[in-house]
């Protein structure tokens, strides 16, 4: 009776979904906390859904057999898909910054890869690769930080409109992938001026000035 119940309810179908939700819930956690373009939600999205196409893939392929045994359907053809879509997913991040080569972790990201494994049952692979993404991302910082300190620094002078603040800016930098090692804020009486220092690629630099000259707020900008 047990047995039957859990079969109508597809329960092993609802701890799977439920496992890619506690998965990609870990992954996309850090990835909120880091500002990244695609944080909490829709890691979990794409993984209980990545998990979801997986199960439907192998319950289609298997409606019906051939004499011999074998299923009529392809488990892998709605999968395949899943690679296709992630994807899109990935250059719809980096396109998202206008031409700055932003959102790349997340175009790498592998939290459809892990929502496939679980759909597919293969449990202990999508723990273990959750476990090695998260050593990855969090383990890693502080050396990805000691990189940043070897990239080009540039000192910045920002003058903006007085009572403007500053948060407007950070965000355009942040999302064209600089990095704010210092900034300094002085009241005048006809602007507010902020003293940054900033590291980055070089080209990167030219991108972020030319968008903080053309903001309504900006009196002046000036780097050396």
């Amino acid at each position: 009776m047990v047995d039957a119940v859990a079969a109508a309810l597809r329960l092993n179908v609802l701890v799977k979904l439920l496992l890619a939700t506690l998965l990609g819930g870990a992954i996309g956690l850090e990835r909120e906390l880091a500002g990244k373009p695609a944080g909490l939600r829709t890691n979990i999205l794409i993984c209980v859904g990545a998990a979801l196409f997986t199960q439907l893939s192998i319950d289609i392929a298997e409606v019906g057999f051939t004499p011999d045994g074998r299923p009529y359907g392809d488990a892998t053809r709605i999968t395949a898909q899943i690679v296709s879509g992630i994807g899109f997913l990935g250059a719809g991040a980096i396109l998202h910054g206008e031409g700055a080569i932003v959102g790349l972790t997340t175009a790498a990201t592998v939290v459809a890869a892990v929502g496939t494994a679980v759909g597919a049952g293969a449990y202990v692979d999508a723990l273990g690769a959750t476990a090695l993404i998260m050593l990855i991302l969090v383990g890693l910082r502080p050396f990805e930080r000691k990189l940043l300190a070897k990239r080009r620094r540039v000192h910045a002078t920002l003058r903006v409109k007085p009572g403007i603040g500053f948060d407007q800016f950070k965000a355009l930098i942040d999302e064209g992938g600089l990095h704010i090692f210092s900034q300094r804020t002085y009241e005048h009486d006809t602007d507010r001026t902020f003293e940054l220092e900033m590291i980055g690629a070089t080209k990167q630099f030219d991108v972020i000035v030319d968008r903080l000259r053309a903001n309504k707020d900006v009196v002046s900008i000036t780097t050396d």
